[in-house]
């Protein structure tokens, strides 16, 4: 399998010229789509995206990869879960809003979308402190 580089649409000819779109366009609908979600708790990312994000850069393609084939788009999803949800549910929910939202927003359908749970985010229970009351 070649990889591409960049996606030429192939919908209309106009006249005005061509539509191209960067696989980091798809990572970044990707991404927002599958936070969107209720009950993803977080993307995966590696250690350059954590620098980036504390110093004030949202990456919203995080924990998305995104491969253009010759047979079409392969979109991999690495996400963390809430602890409780129902992980079959959530990433059925991730792949059918990731799917709409690249149709919705650039007339393209995925072949593939694989949801990859990486982990499971668990609530912090906020401790308050004891307080003592003497009467």
């Amino acid at each position: 399998m070649s990889e591409f580089s960049i996606l030429e649409m192939e919908q209309g000819n106009n006249g005005l010229g061509k539509i191209e779109i960067a696989p980091e366009v798809i990572e970044v609908i990707a991404g927002i789509a599958a936070s969107e979600v209720e009950g993803v708790a977080g993307m995966r990312g590696n250690f350059a995206t954590g620098v980036v994000e504390r110093l004030g850069k949202k990456n919203h393609g995080k924990g998305v990869k995104v491969e253009l084939t010759e047979t079409g788009i392969k979109v991999d999803v690495y996400c963390l879960m809430k602890f409780g949800v129902s992980i079959p549910t959530v990433a059925g929910k991730i792949q059918d809003n990731i799917r709409q939202a690249l149709l919705n927003m650039t007339a393209l359908d995925a072949e593939e979308v694989n949801i990859h749970v990486v982990g499971i985010q668990f609530e912090t229970q906020k401790i308050e402190p004891e307080i003592d009351s003497e009467v």
